[in-house]
């Protein structure tokens, strides 16, 4: 087995380049609400690309726009910060790990991230989160199988190959082979990032069930991993629900019918993310 020492990877993600600066700016202030809006715009018509998505995702159902939004001005006074903030990490993260050879699917990854921060957008209300603050950790949730996969390639390829030999979840086939997983890995990013707490301890515990009684955002991503993993909205065939929190489950307290409304709105609005974001 080919272990990885805890010292070593935080030597490679200080190594890894940095989020653009718009980016890390956003993401610091998530719990501050004294954000010059008209600066964060002009910040963001600087990067063309990123503009352009913020538009098209601006006028999506996503956000139920009545009018067309023509500007990022006008798309950041529409939408209010809090949603312009998720928008614009949302697109600059999907772009920011450039692909490596080696057999690891990048596309089906940033599907399932994704999925996942959608579904926990959807089930925010349900546990008190902040529906924003619950799609921009669902959609880090899995970052750390980023850092595994771009700084160690040949260790995760043997990961990869065990989970399929043994049809166990990825983690059970990291803690095994390299001695750590990608919970940890992503927790470390999100604090070299300098992640809002919140944020770092979602990205940590999604799939700590014995911490998740408390609720809260960890919760919320936890299920909505679930969700996306149960739609299969990645497109991978062997991919497997993890284990589930039962009190977790229960505290959302959804009726069938509800459960049934939301995999829905999971399935559509992610049809329509996916053709803008991951274009």
């Amino acid at each position: 087995m080919t272990r990885l020492s805890f010292e070593h990877i935080i030597r490679q993600i200080q190594e890894l380049p940095s989020l653009p600066v718009v980016v890390l700016e956003l993401l610091s202030s998530m719990d501050q609400d004294d954000t010059d809006v008209h600066v964060l715009a002009q910040k963001i018509e600087l990067d063309q690309a990123l503009a352009a998505k913020t538009l098209r995702i601006a006028n999506s159902s996503f956000y139920g726009m009545q009018s067309k939004v023509t500007s990022i001005p006008q798309a950041v006074s529409v939408l209010g910060f809090h949603s312009i903030r998720t928008v614009v990490t949302a697109c600059a993260l999907t772009g920011s790990f450039a692909p490596v050879s080696g057999g690891f699917d990048f596309q089906a990854f940033w599907r399932h991230s994704l999925a996942t921060a959608i579904a926990a957008r959807l089930l925010a209300p349900h546990l008190r989160v902040n529906p924003e603050t619950a799609f921009t950790a669902g959609l880090l949730h899995d970052l750390g199988t980023l850092v595994l996969v771009t700084r160690f390639p040949d260790e995760h390829a043997l990961v990869r190959s065990h989970r399929q030999a043994q049809d166990c979840q990825m983690a059970e086939a990291e803690l095994a082979v390299i001695g750590i997983d990608h919970a940890q890995v992503g927790s470390a990013l999100a604090a070299y990032w300098k992640f809002p707490e919140a944020i770092q301890q979602a990205v940590a515990d999604h799939h700590a069930i014995e911490r998740l009684d408390a609720g809260g955002l960890p919760l919320a991503v936890h299920l909505a991993n679930a969700v996306a993993l149960g739609l299969d909205l990645a497109g991978v065939d062997d991919a497997l629900v993890p284990p589930l929190s039962a009190t977790g489950w229960r505290s959302v307290a959804l009726d069938e019918p509800a459960w049934l409304a939301l995999l829905r709105q999971t399935e559509h609005t992610f049809d329509e993310m996916s053709r803008i974001m991951l274009a």
